[in-house]
């Protein structure tokens, strides 16, 4: 029987050239292999559910709501085909035609069924249009809701459809004609080198997962299939790349199973560059962490990322706010207590370190720890053990401590509130969070990321920022920091009804404060601007007023200048 699975699993291999996703199960429908296309239209890894109840899983996602497994037995062993139209895990919408087929062994005995199913949600609509009109390939291509995109044989883009642009936030006219590395990245064409190789044997390139840069430089999470293109002759002429946003996919799959990667942390300003650079260092190791920086920028997320890093991942993450428990109940709820330790304490309960044995404990906002109970911290720091509540016995744990704070802890030392011997036991590696006024070339980046997470969770759809609003946020001085940003887009989110968020979309505060801002700010802008404008003035004499020779001496392009011109009331 064995011998039979291991056949059925090769079938998933060669089942994923043609993008065909196949799940193997049990006799009593568990399932054993899952093949890496099922992976991709489910959002499951094969990880996860070896073992589990197909049925568990998938009974109102790939079945519609009735197990086709036992479809196929009461109809006697043979084959079930079925139309499913679902949405996913990210409420895409996907047409499936699913397949369930007994498999026998060598005393045609059942043994188990394969389960084989295909998405062909675009195929589908490409068809229905082709039925409706006869009309051109590249209409047809243009209104994928997958981005298509055709190189010549000079790796020059030749066609770049409507998705292409909304996934890569590049408009068509400024890409055709450009070589491919120079506007989508050195990893994404790479991939297009190796298509160019097999486009010398006339050969099919296989699809892989990888990244594409974007508008704003950051990169983003893609699935793409090459295929080479051929004359009415024969004769290879270019190739067309097919490109899916895996960004929702990604971020579901994060926010399911509660896990941080490195990647989720944002920010190509130095100060945070110099974070990324240490964290690989920090995290493997066991060493006691502190993270300071002020409320919301983030501390939780890069604590979730160092345990998630560390060799300690499969073990718990605990958190305790040292801030949110009255101190009588601190105590217990840290180290927990023994029966009849108090009135009412009719059984032993486990506290906090307990629950992290094995894994890391969070002190979230450690300044505020009282003093009594920082003697008893340092002992597990020092020993790693404590008595809990009541107990005349230690208990012995094997946790990392990462503590947090948006004090300094130096001062708190100094005025008597906090342990110095406490601190240096805490600070061996001190991590320092900015604040995001501190950052601000950062907000873009996380302004995009936020949006792209929100929509994700609502289901909806931003194209874009209107130039007044942006200016609005980069404008802000954000005293709640990332969490005050995430709270100003959501509430953008809520109020916009359309797909361009707008300025009067967002908290009239906000408004508010950044026209105090704006106001206090006006006389050094008009300084700068009076600056820039008898430089642009000073070039255009230079070159005689040539449009193109000025904005190529300013190192800008020829539409921002001309928008330079038109602010400053520049004829010519």
């Amino acid at each position: 029987m064995d011998d039979v699975f291991i056949k059925y699993s090769h079938i998933g291999e060669i089942f994923d050239y043609l993008s065909l996703g196949v799940i193997i199960l049990s006799p009593d429908r568990k399932i054993t292999s899952m093949n890496r296309t099922a992976e991709v239209l489910t959002g499951y890894k094969e990880s996860e559910v070896i073992g589990i109840y197909c049925y568990r899983i998938f009974l109102d996602y790939l079945c519609g709501g009735s197990c086709k497994f036992l479809e196929a037995e009461e109809t006697e062993r043979k084959n079930v085909v079925s139309d499913i139209w679902t949405a996913d895990q990210i409420n895409e919408h996907l047409t499936i035609t699913k397949i369930e087929a007994p498999i026998y062994g060598v005393n045609k005995e059942l043994v188990g069924c394969i389960e084989v199913f295909q998405d062909y949600s675009a195929f589908k609509d490409l068809i229905k249009r082709i039925r409706y009109d006869d009309i051109r390939l590249k209409i047809i291509l243009d209104n994928l809701d997958i981005g298509v995109l055709t190189l010549d044989r000079g790796n020059h883009i030749s066609f770049f459809n409507t998705t292409a642009e909304k996934i890569t936030g590049f408009s068509r006219s400024e890409v055709l004609g450009k070589p491919c590395h120079t506007v989508l990245g050195e990893d994404f064409c790479k991939d297009i080198l190796a298509l160019q190789q097999s486009m010398n044997k006339g050969n099919f390139h296989s699809s892989m997962e990888g990244k594409i840069v974007v508008r704003g430089g950051h990169a983003i999470p893609v699935r793409a299939n090459y295929i080479t293109l051929k004359n009415e002759e024969g004769g290879i002429v270019g190739g067309l790349a097919t490109i899916s946003d895996l960004s929702l996919k990604y971020q579901f799959d994060r926010a399911f199973k509660d896990r941080y990667t490195f990647g989720d942390m944002v920010g190509k300003a130095p100060v945070m560059q110099r974070i990324f650079e240490i964290i690989p260092i920090v995290a493997p190791t066991e060493s006691t962490i502190l993270i300071e920086g002020p409320t919301g920028t983030g501390k939780d997320l890069l604590t979730k990322v160092i345990h998630n890093s560390s060799t300690r991942h499969k073990k718990p993450l605990v958190k305790v706010n040292c801030a949110a428990l009255p101190d009588n109940l601190l105590e217990s709820e840290m180290f927990g207590y023994v029966k009849g330790a108090f009135t009412g304490a009719n059984r032993d309960k486990p506290g906090r370190f307990q629950d992290a044995d094995g894994g890391t404990i969070f002190l979230d906002e450690i300044g505020d720890l009282p003093l009594s109970l920082q003697a008893k911290l340092l002992r597990v720091l020092e020993d790693r053990e404590f008595y809990p509540l009541g107990s005349r016995k230690t208990t012995k744990v094997d946790v990392r401590i990462i503590s947090a704070t948006n004090q300094r802890l130096e001062k708190l030392v100094q005025e008597r509130r906090f342990r110095e011997d406490l601190f240096y036991r805490l600070n061996v590696m001190r991590l320092e969070l900015p604040a995001l006024k501190e950052r601000r070339s950062d907000i873009p980046f996380l302004i995009s990321h936020i949006l792209n997470r929100l929509c994700a969770a609502r289901d909806t759809q931003i194209d874009k920022i209107s130039e007044a609003a942006m200016e609005v946020l980069l404008n802000y001085d954000y005293p709640g920091n990332i969490r005050e940003l995430e709270n100003i887009l959501e509430h953008a989110l809520i109020i916009c009804q359309g797909s361009v968020i707008e300025r009067k979309h967002f908290p009239v505060s906000l408004l508010k404060a950044v026209d105090t801002i704006t106001e206090e700010r006006k006389p050094l802008a008009e300084k700068l601007g009076h600056e820039e404008k008898e430089k642009i003035l000073s070039m255009l004499k230079k070159y005689e007023w040539k449009r193109s020779l000025t904005a190529r001496a300013l190192n800008i392009n020829r539409s921002t200048l001309w928008r330079k011109m038109k602010k400053y009331d520049i004829l010519c």
